[in-house]
């Protein structure tokens, strides 16, 4: 099935946008192409982050408080 490009309106910061487009010609891609390629990456970020809380998801909490204790009980601070 072939993937159809959506369209969408983003405002970026005219410095971004030039030090974009510089890249782009820099590195013969399009500013699309950098885009999508930043998103991507972001997003494949998120998705680990996710991954990893759901990992940790069965370890007890502990509270702030009880941290700082056994830190400084430890003598670590």
């Amino acid at each position: 099935m072939a993937m159809h490009a959506k369209r969408s309106t983003v405002y970026l910061d005219p410095d971004l946008h030039k030090a974009l487009r510089l890249k782009a010609v820099e590195t013969s891609r399009s500013v699309s192409d950098l885009v999508n390629e930043a998103v991507r990456e972001s997003l494949s970020e998120d998705a680990e982050d996710i991954e990893a809380f759901e990992k940790r998801l069965s370890e007890p909490l502990i509270s702030y408080d009880e941290m700082v204790k056994r830190l400084k009980k430890d003598g670590r601070i």
